[in-house]
């Protein structure tokens, strides 16, 4: 069971900020030594974030890999049903959460002021409360 859920509270409207944002994200993660596993909503989402993460700075590498790829790497990137061969970290680029998510660590969300996102992040906040998943908010609109 999750033991805890963050959301990321950004304050552009534009729903790339999600990608550039989840690129550092990811590298402080990684910092602490976990697996990350992200989840997007297609292919080709999972294929534009595989190469934001391959270009967002050209002096650091971020070892990664698409899901689909048998490649060792400790961030895959997925999307439907495929999941990774860990529970660490569950970033959902997706709208909705999907039930078996729950069954990671920690959930990480990153929320842009576009309706569609707000709607879908506000439900799945609720779905952690439901479930009595520990919730903290980083209202990145402060800085």
């Amino acid at each position: 069971m999750t033991s805890k859920a963050d959301f990321y509270v950004l304050p552009s409207t534009d729903p790339e900020a999600r990608g550039r944002f989840l690129c550092r994200l990811v590298g402080k993660i990684l910092g602490l030594g976990h697996e990350i596993y992200i989840q997007t909503a297609n292919e080709a989402e999972a294929k534009r974030i595989d190469q934001q993460l391959w270009e967002f700075q050209p002096e650091s590498f971020i070892p990664h890999s698409l899901i689909s790829e048998e490649l060792a790497a400790k961030v895959k990137i997925g999307w439907d049903a495929q999941r990774p061969d860990h529970n660490d970290v569950f970033v959902n680029l997706n709208l909705d959460i999907p039930e078996d998510a729950l069954g990671f660590n920690r959930i990480l969300e990153i929320v842009v002021q576009s309706e569609d996102v707000l709607a879908s992040t506000r439900n799945n906040y609720k779905t952690y409360q439901t479930n009595g998943i520990s919730i903290d908010m980083h209202d990145m609109r402060k800085r």
